[in-house]
Order: C-alpha cells, then sequence, then structure tokens
C-alpha cells in the first residue's frame, strides 16, 4: 500500500489564484505584510474574478501605504512601506484577467515601485539606489546592506525571474541576507519590472551583457568584498543565471531555483501537437493562421499578449522561435561556478527540468528536493522559504568559507 502524501489544502480553486496567494503566505515569514493581514485580503477574493483580485490587493496596498507615514519607529515605517510595495504587487498578478489591463499596469506598478523606494529612503543610510551603467543607459539597481558603516562584505546578487517584484526578491534572499551579515543586491534587467513597464525594453538571452556589468560596478565598491560573490536566480533566472554563469567567472557560488535548460517548454507545452510540428519544420503562415484562431478568445489573447510583451515580439511564430533561443545546451559545459539547483516535485513550469542541468554540468553542483510532505512543493517552494534559504544559504556559506580558507 501506497502511503498518502499529506499536501496543503487549496486556498483557492482557480489555480492561478492559489500559487499566487501561496507566494504571498510564504513572504510573510520574511516581512512581507502579515499572514492574518494576507488571509483577510484573500477572504475578500471572488475565487476567479480578476477584478476581485486586483481590487482586494490595491485596497490592501492603499491602507498599508497610508499607515506607514504615521508610524514613528523605522523597522515599523520600513515594513509597512514594504508590505505595502508587495500588495501592489501581488494585486499585478490579475492584470492580464482584466477588461482593460494597461489603464491599471503602469499605475499599479509605480505604487509599488514608490512604496519600496520609500522603503530605501526609511533605512537611514543602510540601503542605497544604485544606477549601473548598462548600453549606453542605467540598469536601476539597490544595493541593501545589513548597516551603514560601509565595511566590506560578503555580497548575494539576486536576480528577478520574468515577473517578480522586488518585494518578492526580500523575501526570497534579501531579508536572509541581511540576517547573516551580507549584503543583498537586486536590480531590474531588460524585461522585468521597471524596465519592461517604464522602458519598454525587452527580455535578451544572453544574460551575460547584463549581470556583468552588474557585477563590474559591485567589485569597485569598498563596501563590497569582491572576494565573497554569491549569486542567486529565481524562477526564469535559473535559465538566467547559469547563461551567464557561463561567461562570468566572478562568483563564489551560486543558486538556481530551479534549474532551467530550456524555458521555451513551459510555452510549447500549452500547443497541441500539430501546431508544434508546425513550429519545427518552419511554417509560418501555417502557424500564425492556427494562433490566430486560438487568439479569437478574448481572455486567451490577452493572457498571451501579457506574456508575450516582455519579448517585444508580437508574431506568434517569431515569439516562439525567438523563446526557443532561450536554453542552455550549448553553453552548460562552460559554467566553472559551484551550484545548487532546486527540485520541488509538483513543478508546474519546468518540470525534470532541474535535474537535466544537473546532467549537463561539469563543474561541482548538488540537487535539491523538495516535497509536498514538508509542504515545499510547486515552483519556488512558495510556501517553505525557510527550508528554501536553509539549504540556499547552507551551500553559499560553505563555498565562502571554503574560498576564505583555500580549500
Amino acid at each position: 500500500m501506497t502511503a498518502t502524501v499529506p499536501t496543503v489544502t487549496p486556498f483557492f480553486s482557480d489555480t492561478d489564484f492559489d500559487f499566487e496567494f501561496r507566494c504571498a503566505l510564504g513572504e510573510t515569514a520574511h516581512g512581507v505584510g502579515d499572514p492574518g493581514m494576507w488571509l483577510a485580503t484573500a477572504a475578500r477574493i471572488t475565487d476567479g474574478d480578476r477584478q476581485s483580485w486586483f481590487d482586494a490587493w490595491t485596497a490592501r496596498g492603499d491602507q498599508l501605504a497610508a499607515l506607514a507615514p504615521t508610524l514613528t519607529d523605522a523597522q515599523a515605517v520600513g515594513w509597512a512601506w514594504l508590505s505595502a510595495s508587495g500588495a501592489y504587487s501581488r494585486a499585478l498578478g490579475a492584470v492580464d484577467g482584466l477588461a482593460d489591463p494597461d489603464a491599471v499596469l503602469l499605475p499599479t506598478f509605480r505604487r509599488s515601485r514608490s512604496c519600496w523606494d520609500a522603503m530605501i529612503d526609511a533605512s537611514a543610510g543602510r540601503h542605497l539606489r544604485l544606477d549601473v551603467p548598462y548600453e549606453g543607459s542605467t540598469l536601476p539597481t539597490y544595493l541593501l546592506r545589513p548597516d551603514s558603516s560601509g565595511a566590506a562584505r560578503p555580497t548575494l546578487v539576486l536576480t528577478n525571474g520574468s515577473d517578480g517584484s522586488l518585494s518578492t526578491m526580500w523575501a526570497a534572499g534579501v531579508a536572509g541576507a541581511l540576517a547573516r551579515g551580507w549584503n543583498a543586491v537586486v536590480y531590474d534587467g531588460p524585461g522585468q519590472q521597471s524596465m519592461l513597464f517604464e522602458r519598454e525594453i525587452p527580455f535578451r538571452p544572453d544574460w551575460e551583457a547584463v549581470l556583468t556589468p552588474v557585477v563590474d560596478a559591485l567589485v569597485a565598491r569598498p563596501d563590497v568584498d569582491a572576494a565573497a560573490l554569491t549569486a542567486y536566480g529565481i524562477s526564469q533566472a535559473g535559465y538566467w543565471l547559469p547563461r551567464a554563469l557561463a561567461f562570468e567567472h566572478r562568483f563564489v557560488a551560486a543558486v538556481a531555483d530551479p534549474g532551467v535548460v530550456d524555458v521555451s517548454t513551459s510555452w510549447t507545452a500549452q500547443l497541441p501537437p500539430e501546431l508544434v510540428g508546425l513550429l519545427d519544420s518552419g511554417q509560418r503562415d501555417l502557424f500564425d493562421h492556427y494562433m490566430s484562431q486560438v487568439g479569437g478568445d478574448p481572455a486567451t489573447a490577452r493572457t498571451f499578449a501579457f506574456r508575450a510583451r516582455p519579448y517585444g515580439i508580437d508574431d506568434p511564430y517569431d515569439l516562439f522561435t525567438a523563446v526557443r533561443g532561450y536554453q542552455l545546451r550549448d553553453v552548460a559545459d562552460r559554467i566553472a561556478t559551484p551550484l545548487l539547483l532546486t527540485d520541488p516535485e509538483g513543478e508546474q513550469f519546468w518540470p525534470g527540468q532541474s535535474a537535466q542541468l544537473a546532467d549537463l554540468l561539469p563543474a561541482e553542483h548538488e540537487l535539491v528536493r523538495f516535497t509536498a510532505a514538508d509542504g515545499a512543493d510547486e515552483h519556488c517552494q512558495p510556501l517553505a522559504p525557510g527550508l528554501t534559504q536553509a539549504r540556499m544559504f547552507s551551500w553559499l556559506t560553505a563555498h565562502l568559507t571554503g574560498a576564505a580558507t583555500g580549500r
């Protein structure tokens, strides 16, 4: 007889809502909101109703943004601004299902970012804005430090996924780094957050062109220990970070959560085999014809447009072809950085790819399984941030110690 594996009861029957809420609830473990406040927000949401989701989280963000200026304790002020930023960002999770997403996307993003910036301003000099030079412009970047002493410290550089917010990155690793006396760095790369919503700069597959300028800026700073750099990539950055590591070798160790060998499988898995065949055989006109019929449903068309936007490509054939270029098979053998790969049970987007990447790596690596029995299943282990970071920081700390002692 096979034992039943305990699982967490869904919060919503709508799978998108349920996953998004698990992410929100997990983030409370690291100071983004409160479990009770987020559960009370969820109670205002009609299951599956995108407008209801957007309204509930926006209202919570408004409440927290109004609370922050009334507080006098510096840590409380920072918590309120961070939590407001997280609530507004969570509202964006339903934008693609609204009647007019473009009318609310940028204003809501700007509310979230202004609350994040208010948290930075309330840090008494601990946290800093940086503008990293990038191809004639800059990458919006934040250096978060445990204090304002300017002491050189180990530094964790966090790379975001396709649609995550900075408040998500705080919970994913920033808070853990600060608690250990490390610096943490977060930034918007092409296709992410402000680079997409405000500058309309799309994704690119060659992420070494993005991460290397960030590293160049950091190693020039006196408050960063250039010999103690580590890296973390979450969600789609499970592709971007390893891709960059194939060319950027100044990190002591890194974590990909999860490992992603081929981004496009999360796209092609939604297609009938016949359409994949048209894509494989280069039949652009026929592929686009059938995709236009699929796009006849307004909700499907909105979702497709939202997912396509960060790539900056409208034509379906060109888009799918471009996404297929986001793969590591050609460069994985160049990765020399020790790499930890998370491998959660029930991975929704890139199942099995952490193990596939492990098989491609010549460098030291470890594959860490996370299970439903521990409440640590699904993409990026949303309800298990403590367990995830216990494994993550143990890996990074061990390699920093080894590098410092010459082992």
